[in-house]
């Protein structure tokens, strides 16, 4: 975790410096291929030059620092539709919505929960699968993914 939270400390700053939203980040350290992936926001939506600009300058500044010590890629895109979810606010914007949800450890004997997230209470989410509500807590998610729902509809 500490890792996370000193290449947010100096990635987030950067992103928001752009003009765009920091959604979030993932780190995955697999020694010659690790991979650090960034996902930035804006209203009016992301397309790939602006990824390339925020890309550039994130470089010019993990080259400064040298967070990470070993070779890496770096990757940065929009959250999309099945926008990975990092934070107790995010969750709370999508109640109501489908999620896709991975523990890092297993909880009432199984790590994966695929339900609707009906509410957050203190620092847990609360997810309907089928008929059961199970409370989770934020910190043992491993990853979190909202479920697109193509059958909404517009109003205007």
């Amino acid at each position: 975790m500490a890792k996370f939270d000193e290449l947010k400390t100096l990635i987030e700053p950067v992103v928001t410096g752009l003009g765009f939203v920091f959604w979030g980040l993932e780190y995955e350290a697999r020694g010659k291929h690790s991979l650090l992936r960034v996902f930035i926001d804006h209203e009016d939506g992301i397309d790939v030059d602006q990824c390339a600009e925020v890309s550039h300058q994130v470089s010019a500044v993990m080259d400064v620092e040298d967070p990470i010590k070993n070779n890496y890629t770096l990757e940065v895109s929009s959250p999309g539709m099945d926008r990975p979810l990092f934070t107790l606010d995010q969750f709370a914007a999508y109640i109501g919505e489908w999620v896709d949800v991975r523990l890092r450890a297993p909880f009432e004997g199984r790590r994966k929960f695929k339900g609707v997230l009906t509410a957050i209470e203190d620092q847990d989410l609360c997810i309907q699968v089928d008929d059961t509500d199970y409370l989770l807590p934020v910190e043992s998610i491993e990853k979190a993914n909202l479920i697109p729902n193509f059958d909404k509809k517009e109003t205007n």
